[in-house]
């Protein structure tokens, strides 16, 4: 989590109101400055619009930017732009909703944290509360602009329905429509930079409202009257149970309301009134002032509490009224800024009312901004529950800091505490004096900062795959986080550690300790087998501790932690610093806790790493390596595998001689990747060769190899492409099964896109027919056949991929085969920003015999 900056707060319009800047025209790229006025106020009001239409408390408008695969974060309705900075910025290829949204066209709706985290469970590691998101695509015709977001209280266990799904799609083609007219008048139609934020309207805010009770102490029961019963929306009924009352209450309270009502009748009862804090539907807070009526004997002759109830929920009744509350109070709107003081906050926090109302919270009270306190805040305004949580601002008292959330903002309560109780949420404690600057640690907020790195560090770690992702997902979110210089990561493998990673050691430091056994006495294999985590404050502690050990430096610190997964060693991990310092409780814990995360990645890692091992040796092994050669018919493969992960397996091609001397071309893709689908292909490419060297016609061969893949019921499906030439004629019979149409290059240099009848997928209906097409090849012509990972792109129609594919076959003139086969795929590949999709093509071109 990062700290908020000190600059000025970020724009605010109302939702109909004047955007941040002058109007701009046209521009070819990226617009320079302030986004024009017109744009401002069209997303300002789609954005308020869709909130109010689905019940809403916040949303916002993700806009493309002028770098390719980057969406801003133009619009935030309802919460602060700082204080959600961190996701202001979103990549298509991230697996967040906002960017699958943006990627399929499709909208997504999530009614609770639970369907969050089932989907997306990045979104809810970064936001961990308890909130109901829906998303919409911008979209106008074939044109992506961004996506809409709503959010709003979580429905746990009900679905979004079907009105207000209906809803958001309407409010975001409406938005299309109107960035589609403001970009055909010459309007640029993306985000430079920040968002704006715009306050969403409030609610109605009702007359001051009071309210009475009668409790009877020994019936256990509650009279309410009108007034009372309308402010906390409880039935209709003469007499109620107390827990009705006592419900409402925050505990603290609810033992100071029981207390009256011991004393009530007693001779210290003094008949004074308490105040207290009660809850209404809306999550407000109100004023209850309760009175023992210690004297009154009722017609049934109990004694009696009563109290009077002032309705502060939706409204202040004024400072007066406020000043008499027992707490110190301060609100705050959904922007986060000050829009209330009373007299017991100024006394409190030492300030005037003057010098904190109309600032934003981390402004008014700068330890706000640190990243403890951030999160509390985040977690009032995108949930509807209290939050509670103790402070210490710039090393005054302790303070007792409850949050409760409403509509239009957020009412915050200060107690003054003494000391904190055990098992209460502290801020972390400042740093040590033994932490100098420059450690990364040089304050507090860095110190809270790194506190909150498990949150950053698993959401990166969920994203790499391969041991070496690990590695460098490790060094760019660990080291930076605790000011550490050095990192080294060890794995063990068959009873010896082997050096995976390093980084900041001196060159060929670490050979000597590369393939250590585990009987060595040296700290890395010393904390992995007694699974206990070692930090050493300075380089002479730890050479009184190994003085055999060679050290790299004089002055430093170095901590050696156990990489341990559900039990099993998995190897260990050094972190150096250039300066003495002191571990304290708080950071050994965190370091523990993620040297716990490192280690199930990269057992998580090594799994793959073998299993794509494997899942490549099989596939090069079933993948040919000579095609055959046929006077008139010159053939290439290229097979370029994915580079994320398991992208290996599913993708195959072959060339192969019929019974009949014709020539049969085949392309295809397992659907998935790994192994499985690997060991899917073999048999799917067996039971073609099987099928046409049977001599089987072209429609025959697709079906037979249809049923088998049903037959074996592998839980897959396949498409595929199957080609049969005549080499003498240059006739062609072609069958599709659901795979991409090939592309036909004449000998006029026009490339085009073949019409070939297809059926469904392999695997899905065993009565699938497959119907031949018939062309003939003019003598010069290339035939292409490809994988939907050479045209596939992130946030991009398949058909745009195919049609730049097209142009490159085009220009591919009249280079010999191989060369443009290379350039066919170099170019589609890098226009394509390098496909995570398995990449492959199969061309021919076919001259007649002695041409």
């Amino acid at each position: 989590m990062r700290r908020l900056s000190r600059r000025a707060h970020a724009d605010c319009v109302t939702p109909h109101g004047p955007g941040p800047g002058p109007p701009q025209g046209p521009a070819p790229g990226p617009p320079p400055g302030t986004p024009s006025q017109a744009l401002t106020q069209a997303l300002a009001e789609a954005a308020t619009d869709a909130v109010e239409a689905v019940g809403g408390y916040a949303g916002g408008v993700y806009l493309r930017s002028g770098t390719e695969g980057l969406l801003r974060l133009s619009m935030l309705a309802g919460l602060p732009g700082e204080l959600f900075r961190p996701w202001s910025r979103m990549h298509t290829n991230r697996p967040f909703p906002v960017a699958e949204v943006h990627r399929s066209g499709q909208p997504v709706h999530l009614a609770d944290v639970e369907e969050s985290m089932r989907r997306f469970p990045q979104l809810v590691a970064s936001l961990p509360f308890p909130f109901a998101s829906l998303y919409a695509p911008v979209v106008s015709g074939g044109e992506r602009f961004g996506v809409l977001v709503v959010l709003r209280p979580p429905t746990p266990g009900l679905p979004v329905g079907a009105r207000d799904r209906e809803r958001m799609t309407r409010a975001g083609l409406r938005l299309g429509e109107v960035l589609a007219e403001l970009s055909a008048r010459g309007t640029g139609v993306w985000w430079p930079g920040d968002p704006v934020c715009v306050q969403l309207p409030s609610g109605a805010v009702p007359p001051v409202r009071f309210g009475s009770f009668d409790w009877d102490l020994a019936a256990g029961t509650v009279t309410m009257d009108d007034g009372l019963r309308s402010i906390l929306g409880v039935p209709d009924a003469s007499l109620l149970p107390i827990e009705a009352l006592t419900s409402r209450l925050d505990p603290e309270d609810g033992y100071a309301l029981w207390a009256a009502a011991r004393r009530t009748g007693t001779a210290d009862d003094g008949g004074g009134v308490r105040r207290l804090r009660l809850k209404g539907p809306d999550g407000g807070l109100h004023l209850l002032e309760v009175s023992a009526r210690s004297r009154f004997v009722g017609a049934d002759g109990h004694r009696h509490l009563a109290g009077n109830l002032v309705d502060l929920g939706t409204g202040l009744v004024g400072s007066d009224a406020t000043d008499r509350l027992p707490r110190a109070i301060l609100a705050i709107d959904r922007l986060g800024r000050v829009t209330y003081v009373n007299e017991r906050t100024e006394r409190l926090l030492g300030r005037p009312r003057g010098a904190l109302a109309g600032r934003p919270l981390w402004e008014a009270l700068p330890w706000f901004g640190l990243p403890f306190h951030e999160e509390q805040l985040r977690a009032a305004l995108l949930s509807t529950e209290p939050v509670r949580f103790l402070a210490r601002p710039e090393q005054g008292r302790w303070l007792s800091v409850s949050l409760h959330p409403g509509r239009d903002g957020v009412t915050m309560v200060l107690v003054p505490e003494e000391e904190p109780a055990p098992g209460s949420a502290v801020p972390p404690p400042p740093p040590t004096p033994s932490v100098r600057a420059g450690d990364g640690l040089g304050s507090e907020a860095a110190r809270a900062a790194s506190l909150y790195r498990p949150v950053a560090l698993a959401i990166a770690l969920t994203e790499a795959v391969t041991a070496r992702q690990v590695s460098a997902v490790v060094t760019e979110e660990l080291l930076p986080a605790f000011g550490g210089r050095q990192l080294a990561i060890y794995l063990l493998s068959e009873r010896r550690m082997y050096l995976a990673w390093e980084t900041g050691f001196p060159p060929g430091f670490l050979d000597p300790f590369d393939g250590v056994a585990l009987d060595a006495h040296v700290p890395g294999v010393d904390v992995l087998t007694s699974g206990r985590a070692m930090f050493f404050e300075s380089m002479q502690v730890l050479h009184r501790a190994y003085p055999e050990l060679p050290l790299d430096a004089e002055t430093g610190a170095r901590a050696f932690l156990p990489l341990i997964a559900s039990g099993r060693p998995v190897g260990s991990c050094i972190l150096g610093f250039d300066r003495p310092r002191d571990f304290g409780p708080e950071e050994r814990a965190v370091l523990t806790a993620l040297a716990g995360l490192i280690a199930q990645a990269l057992e998580r890692a090594q799994r793959y790493d073998t299993e794509a091992a494997v899942a490549r040796g099989l596939q090069d092994a079933l993948l040919p390596h000579r095609l055959p050669v046929r006077e008139g018919m010159e053939t290439v493969g290229r097979y370029l595998p994915g580079t994320q992960g398991m992208d290996v397996g599913g993708d195959w091609y072959d060339v192969l001689e019929t019974a009949g001397g014709e020539l049969a071309l085949v392309i295809g893709d397992v659907q998935g990747h790994g192994v499985a689908a690997a060991a899917t292909m073999g048999q799917l490419r067996s039971a073609v060769r099987a099928f046409a060297l049977s001599g089987l016609p072209p429609q025959e061969v697709v079906r037979g190899t249809n049923r088998l893949l049903i037959d074996l019921d592998p839980g897959q499906f396949a498409s595929a492409c199957y080609v049969l030439l005549n080499t003498r004629t240059g006739d062609v019979q072609a069958v599709r099964a659901g795979h991409p149409q090939p592309l036909l290059r004449r000998p006029d240099g026009v490339a085009e896109l073949l019409d070939i009848a297809g059926g469904v997928v392999l695997g899905v209906d065993d009565r699938a027919a497959y119907p031949v097409t018939r062309l003939r090849l003019e003598e010069g012509a290339v035939l292409a056949l490809f994988t939907d990972g050479l045209v596939e792109r992130p946030g991009a129609d398949i058909d745009e991929g195919v049609e730049r594919l097209r142009r490159i076959l085009a220009s591919t003139g009249s280079l010999p085969l191989p060369e443009a086969a290379d350039r066919l795929m170099h170019k589609a590949v890098r226009s394509s920003d390098r496909p995570d999709d398995i990449a492959l093509l199969l061309a021919s071109r076919w001259r007649r015999h002695g041409g």
